[in-house]
């Protein structure tokens, strides 16, 4: 089933709302005008969607399973948990399930090289592949702390062959390496096509990355029913760009299925300890695109603060912003200290090392549960965590993890 809400959003100008749009430099515009009239025609090419659809089986190891947390659900107390495992598609996140389209698109038009951000590095890691799948120049951009902090995602983004760029600038995390990647994306705009890395930025990207990511919430939603005889009741997914949120919400957005976003707390209420975007922020331009900012009082991007790398950035998808909005989703948030409990608590109840922030969906959803017992709750656990498992045992220690008596 085609959802009537995925046809009406965005519109022509890519607008969800009054958010989205395109803010580009002058020497942007023909290029993003161009890249939007190939993915509009390509998007309903049967050559296209045949390959898309035979790399996702054959490549990447779709579909991914829905899987059913019994010890966790038992431990918690109250709802049933169960997992979207995109932990297992290929290179262990969501990421790819865009990266591959979006490759495909660039060799359609004749593009030699990627260019993207990366924050916790799955992005790059998922791009670096497709780029080796597909023979094309990989070139990703880093901040320097993230760097430090993901170390084996910049390992294994270099032996596929892409060529990591240090952001040196500001707070050196994720907002400074968008900021570097477009930088050196005006310099290539012949031969390169800037890969962005998750519902933001300027149309189409918000438009495309939800629906390479809607294979996501179109499997879950089959399985679920499948596996249970209904719909979940509630939805949960963690959102800093809101890439796998988007793709998983996609499949249930037009059912009466209660959707939370859940964003980082970090450390505290005050600027700069969280990256709570939808909770704090203002409505403002970021990177291309209108939506909501966490933002000083002079109006700059603000600095934020997550333990997950991946949901470290002061901005939010706009659709997102427009789904807050009209109230169809929920807004909550997970700490810091929630988030590592709930990275050793299915590390050792269910025997998953879990992305850190995925464990920030996971950490929410066992508040929930207690609070609907007899409801039923589809967590996307949108990857898996290797890439944070130095970083958690130096800075936490190892922990065990018992319920709450």
């Amino acid at each position: 089933m085609k959802h009537q809400y995925l046809k009406s959003q965005p519109n022509e100008k890519g607008y969800f709302g009054e958010y989205g749009g395109a803010f580009l430099p002058p020497q942007l515009i023909d290029e993003f005008e161009r890249i939007t009239e190939a993915y509009m025609k390509l998007r309903k090419s049967q050559e296209f969607i045949s390959e898309l659809r035979r790399i996702r089986k054959h490549y990447q190891g779709r579909p991914t399973p829905v899987y059913h947390a019994k010890r966790l659900s038992d431990a918690v107390g109250g709802a049933q948990i169960y997992f979207k495992r995109e932990d297992l598609n290929h290179t262990g996140a969501h990421k790819l399930n865009h990266c591959m389209a979006e490759a495909l698109l660039a060799k359609s038009m004749g593009k030699t090289k990627l260019i993207a951000e990366t924050g916790a590095g799955q992005h790059g890691v998922a791009l670096a592949t497709a780029c080796a799948y597909f023979g094309l120049e990989c070139e990703i951009h880093m901040g320097e702390v993230d760097i430090e902090k993901e170390h084996p995602n910049v390992v294994r983004m270099k032996i596929l062959g892409a060529k990591v760029v240090p952001a040196t600038h500001g707070l050196k995390t994720l907002k400074e390496a968008v900021d570097s990647a477009f930088e050196a994306y005006l310099g290539q705009l012949d031969t390169a096509m800037y890969a962005i890395g998750s519902v933001v930025g300027p149309h189409p990207f918000p438009l495309m990355v939800r629906d390479f990511q809607s294979i996501v919430g179109i499997e879950a939603r089959e399985q679920f029913e499948e596996i249970t005889g209904e719909l979940p009741d509630h939805v949960v997914a963690c959102v800093g760009g809101g890439s796998n949120a988007m793709g998983i919400f996609s499949g249930f957005i037009d059912d009466p299925v209660e959707l939370y976003a859940v964003e980082p707390l970090g450390k505290g209420t005050r600027l700069g300890d969280h990256a709570a975007t939808l909770e704090y922020g203002k409505e403002g331009v970021l990177h291309g695109f209108k939506s909501i900012l966490l933002q000083t009082e002079n109006g700059e991007p603000a600095p934020v603060h997550s333990i997950a790398s991946g949901l470290d950035y002061p901005g939010v998808g706009p659709e997102h912003a427009y789904l807050h909005d009209i109230g169809r989703v929920h807004v909550k948030g997970a700490t810091d200290d929630e988030t590592v409990d709930a990275f050793y608590a299915i590390s050792q109840y269910e025997g998953i090392i879990p992305a850190l922030e995925s464990s920030h969906a996971i950490a929410y959803a066992m508040k929930l549960a207690k609070e609907v017992p007899y409801d039923t709750i589809l967590v996307n656990l949108s990857g898996r965590g290797d890439k944070d498992i130095d970083y958690v045992v130096d800075t936490f220690g190892v922990r065990g993890w018992q319920p709450e008596v």
